[in-house]
């Protein structure tokens, strides 16, 4: 076709509706996105754009924000690995832990497919954790050869269950050598991502926080009810978030600077579909019965610190009629109102 001068025909979007979506989004952690992330964000929402047309689009409408995103690329350490699912890399984000929120994650070392991306108020409690990995465990049926983790005791439980699945193996790497510990520094493939996190979600909220408590407010004085009260109104928004992220990473082209598998490839098709780059799927099977056993050893994640808190602010939704909050504007809207009573009752404004 393209030798006869034939294209096939773009129905395109109108570019008022793009260019709206495109400012809808400099009020979310869209101001942070660079124009490859907001095209795929554009698909994910159903329309069909050029990249090159957003990129004009977002010079027009966000021009301070491209030039600062304007960088020079650094030059990354090399990653090997043998295929999906051989080694799971886990690790903690604390960028909003001042705030209440603790955001924990697990990547695949190969493919870099997320396995998990949940926030909570915590991210300490080995249980909480463990209760991650097991999930994915069931979620894959099977667990990985083996897991990277950092030295802290938050990982006790994913590695004492990832050494019991894996006991009766007989490869190179079962038993004991199914888990790594080390300095977190050194877990190079999730500590990536972070920095891309807080690129693309992170430091939103971290600006929207801080916003709080600087400038002559007094919205957020660090104690722990302020924190209760944003686990409560803004844990599902910004999972929502987590999730938005986690879909848009896993589905996005990957770029490579040599000619090793995975550039220009997308990490879910790498994960699900490694037989096509002449790799094998290195999930080990494992008992039913005994990832049922470790699955009642954890605890599922707690979205509010407190019960008695979100009791609290559940009471109050109900008896003010107010709705759940669907965006980082509503649950911030929803904190300072719910703030401003509980801090009433207890005389302290």
């Amino acid at each position: 076709m393209k030798s006869m001068g034939l294209y096939r025909r773009k129905n395109h979007d109108d570019l008022l509706d793009v260019a709206t979506f495109l400012i809808n989004q400099q009020g979310t952690s869209g101001v942070l996105h660079g124009y490859r992330w907001m095209h795929l964000k554009c698909v994910q929402a159903g329309f069909s754009v050029p990249r090159d047309t957003v990129y004009e689009l977002m010079k027009v409408l966000d021009p301070d924000g491209m030039k600062s995103r304007l960088r020079r690329r650094l030059r990354r350490r090399r990653y090997a690995s043998r295929g999906p699912n051989y080694v799971w890399h886990i690790d903690g984000y604390d960028k909003l832990k001042p705030f209440g929120i603790a955001i924990n994650g697990c990547m695949d070392g190969f493919s870099r497919c997320m396995i998990w991306l949940e926030a909570a108020s915590t991210n300490n409690d080995p249980k909480v954790i463990g209760n991650y990995f097991i999930n994915a465990v069931k979620e894959r049926g099977g667990c990985p050869k083996r897991v990277r983790g950092d030295l802290g005791t938050e990982n006790v439980y994913v590695e004492n269950m990832q050494k019991f699945l894996r006991r009766n193996h007989e490869d190179d790497l079962s038993g004991d050598r199914s888990y790594m510990s080390g300095r977190s520094t050194l877990n190079q493939r999730i500590e990536w991502f972070w920095g891309l996190l807080r690129k693309e979600m992170a430091q939103f909220y971290m600006d929207l926080f801080a916003d709080l408590g600087q400038d002559g407010n007094d919205f957020f004085r660090g104690d722990m009810l302020d924190k209760y009260i944003i686990q409560f109104c803004f844990m599902n928004v910004i999972q929502a978030n987590l999730d938005e992220v986690c879909d848009i990473w896993n589905t996005h082209r990957l770029q490579s600077n040599d000619n090793r598998v995975g550039g220009g490839k997308r990490p879910i098709l790498l994960y699900s579909l490694p037989h096509l780059y002449g790799l094998n799927n290195h999930i080990c099977q494992v008992e039913e019965t005994e990832v049922d056993i470790c699955a009642e050893e954890t605890t599922p994640k707690p979205s509010c610190g407190d019960n008695t808190a979100s009791e609290l602010c559940e009471i109050l939704m109900e008896k003010y009629h107010m709705s759940e909050p669907t965006s980082a504007t509503e649950a911030k809207e929803l904190y300072m109102r719910l703030r401003q009573m509980i801090r009433s009752e207890l005389g302290d404004i």
